[in-house]
């Protein structure tokens, strides 16, 4: 499967700095597999052949009925079902002693494993050009997934400019954090008698929201 990853314009999904940058390099990178997965890749016997095999998780099942047709999820379907009918369902159902049931989908692996290279290119681009290294401190925020991301791959970055990048990186996220956590205390407050029908919600109407994709790279729909 070719994701091209060289081709994903870093710096231009840095300009528009709303959000978390690296939640929307994931969302267009997701876009597209699940786009090819449907599409040309329908041809492709040996992405057939590791479809059939893992199958897909119900979020991408989910967003490719979104963007595609019916019949396209229905013929995917029938080859991994027979897939399973072909290996038997108590192989595909056994779980070894001590180990929990992984989710198998075809877009999530391909998925994390195109993202450490993202985050990586995202290291070597902020210690190459100036222009980028201000464009990345000028951010609304890092989630917090990623910023662990980040700092774990923050081992690109020379030693003598590796600090420089985790404190960033690390402001970014920290800075966000005490500001939801404002924001939610105003939403309970809003709640309490002693608002006395204040309708000064201020930027805590959807803080739940917010919050929930700062801890989870994922917005609530």
């Amino acid at each position: 499967m070719r994701d091209d990853i060289t081709s994903i314009p870093i710096s231009d999904v840095f300009e528009p700095k709303d959000g978390c940058p690296v939640c929307r390099l994931r969302n267009m990178l997701e876009e597209r597999s699940v786009t090819y997965i449907t599409g040309a890749a329908m041809m492709e016997p040996d992405v057939r052949i590791e479809t059939n095999k893992v199958g897909f998780c119900s979020r991408h099942y989910e967003q490719m009925l979104k963007n595609s047709r019916k019949l396209t999820i229905a013929l995917m379907l029938k080859s991994h079902l027979a897939q399973i009918a072909s290996d038997g369902v108590s192989k595909s159902a056994k779980v070894k002693k001590g180990e929990t049931r992984q989710k198998s989908c075809f877009v999530c692996n391909k998925l994390n494993r195109n993202m450490e290279h993202i985050v990586a290119n995202v290291c070597l681009l902020w210690e190459k050009e100036k222009e980028f290294r201000n464009l990345y401190s000028e951010q609304p925020f890092i989630c917090l997934e990623h910023c662990k991301d980040l700092v774990a791959a923050s081992d690109n970055i020379s030693k003598k400019n590796r600090r420089e990048f985790i404190k960033m990186t690390e402001k970014l996220c920290e800075g966000y954090l005490v500001e939801l956590a404002g924001d939610l205390q105003h939403f309970a407050d809003m709640f309490d008698y002693r608002s006395n029908g204040s309708e000064d919600w201020g930027n805590s109407k959807d803080s739940v929201e917010r919050t929930i994709a700062f801890l989870t790279t994922r917005e609530v729909e």
